[in-house]
């Protein structure tokens, strides 16, 4: 098992973004159990530096959230969301998978191009799959970016 553990941390640190635990199979030999390795390691890395966190269905060695201070940047570009932004990925994060008219109904008002492509863009959102119903509108969805950037494991972890 400590093998198997270390090919599994070995991953985890090497992959910038989160890695499921079938592509995690799918790089090690064939009858290693990734899943009950991750179980090792976490517990292994209980109390230390970095943890060993769960991102949607996917795993990631991130920053203890009490040391998170210590990653800040002096420099620090910030870009702020607009208010229209803001109600709108509250909506699809929310009301998932939602249409651009579901949207525009909730806020009560349209919905800019910029403003869905902007959220696109920063890829929290990402275009689901479409509705069975005439003209057959796309939805949408939040993504990893979305669940990791805001420390989530799924939406459904959202306050509410």
């Amino acid at each position: 098992m400590a093998e198997q553990e270390r090919m599994v941390e070995a991953i985890l640190f090497a992959s910038a973004d989160p890695v499921s635990v079938a592509e995690m199979a799918a790089r090690m030999p064939h009858g290693c159990d990734p899943a009950e390795a991750l179980v090792y390691l976490r517990r292994r890395y209980e109390g230390r530096g970095v943890r060993v966190v769960k991102v949607g269905d996917a795993w990631a060695i991130r920053t203890a959230p009490d040391l998170g201070f210590l990653m800040q940047k002096e420099i620090v570009e910030t870009r702020k969301l607009s208010r229209a932004a803001i109600e709108t990925l509250a909506i699809v994060a929310y009301h998932q998978p939602v249409t651009r008219a579901e949207i525009e109904e909730i806020r009560g008002v349209a919905v800019s191009r910029g403003t869905i492509d902007q959220l696109l863009e920063l890829d929290w959102i990402r275009f689901g799959r479409r509705r069975m119903t005439p003209g057959r509108p796309v939805t949408f969805v939040v993504t990893q970016d979305f669940l990791d950037h805001f420390g989530l494991e799924s939406a459904r972890d959202l306050p509410g």
